[in-house]
């Protein structure tokens, strides 16, 4: 019987759906809610996860949102300048963290995560200001929303601006700097997490993911997976897929990927028996499969893992 895994061969396309896909069970994670709640604590800035395209600034739904930023998000007009702000943000933190002020003058920072060689969503804090707020910057700010026409309790406004959290640079590069390491252990685990965690657990899908975890060392296809859970192809195919956000095919290629990363923690373990007993059919295609999802090299994993080769932390702009 062929695998299906031989279609890993071909190009994956990156698409947004699998992106926000990624991304949802990223925040979804037990470890990026402990993180996120750990970091907050810490520093007592607002902390969000968000898919590339998704321009909406995630922090308004932080337990530490800027009191400021959250009447703001209430004006139109500045409402969409923030908008422009974060697609500015998107898109010039690719390589690396980014970090830019608002009209207000308030600093936000994005750090990309990356899920193999694609960003598919970036890390956010922010809503500081680096220096003390002044009575003639609150002014200008007044000025310009007056220009845009907006409508605004100014007093209360005021007084939330003056409210603001005023950090120096040094501490906030270094809360960024906590987000960029982060950043590293989250893709690390993107695949982990994705493979362990469905979005729905559909009982048909709990069989399916239990017989695959049986047999992945074998080979193994959609058809025979369909008949050991008792559903038609056709029906499992698209039940798989919007229970667990990823193909057949993509499942099965990061279960394997798993159990190659768990065999090479022994160091004598050579890299083509691990994939092998994984129930890869050539290490060509293997190769393949493990940049694609991990973005490194089998034998950088393993470099990684012994460190030596360690990826530089971004630093932030």
């Amino acid at each position: 019987m062929q695998s299906n895994l031989v279609h890993a061969n071909a190009p994956v396309a990156p698409t947004p759906d699998s992106g926000r896909n990624v991304m949802t069970h990223l925040g979804q994670s037990e470890i990026f809610r402990d993180y996120r709640q750990a970091f907050e604590t810490a520093t007592g800035l607002p902390l969000a996860l968000r898919a590339t395209g998704s321009f909406q600034s995630p922090l308004h739904q932080s337990r530490q949102v800027n009191p400021f930023c959250a009447l703001m998000a209430a004006n139109n007009k500045a409402c969409a300048s923030c908008l422009q702000l974060q697609q500015r943000m998107e898109e010039e933190a690719t390589f690396g963290t980014r970090t830019l002020q608002c009209f207000a003058g308030l600093t936000e920072s994005a750090v990309p995560v990356r899920v193999g060689d694609r960003v598919l969503g970036h890390l956010q804090t922010g809503q500081v200001l680096m220096q003390a707020p002044t009575k003639s910057r609150f002014r200008r700010v007044a000025r310009q929303l007056a220009a845009w026409g907006s409508t605004v309790d100014v007093r209360r406004l005021e007084t939330a601006y003056f409210q603001t959290r005023v950090l120096a640079r040094r501490q906030y590069d270094s809360a960024v700097n906590l987000l960029a390491v982060f950043a590293q252990h989250l893709s690390a685990l993107s695949n982990q997490v994705m493979v362990q965690e469905a979005t729905a657990e559909n009982p048909v899908i709990a069989r399916a993911r239990a017989h695959i975890a049986a047999h992945q060392s074998e080979e193994l296809s959609l058809q025979a997976v369909a008949q050991a859970v008792h559903v038609s192809e056709f029906h499992f195919c698209k039940l798989f897929k919007r229970c667990t956000g990823l193909t057949f095919t993509d499942y099965l290629a990061r279960v394997r990927i798993e159990t190659v990363k768990q065999l090479l923690l022994n160091q004598h373990k050579r890299v083509s028996e691990a994939a092998f007993e994984a129930g890869f059919q050539s290490l060509s295609q293997f190769n393949r499969v493990f940049h694609r999802i991990t973005g490194e090299s089998p034998r950088e994993h393993r470099e990684r893992l012994q460190g030596r080769g360690a990826r530089p932390v971004p630093q932030a702009a």
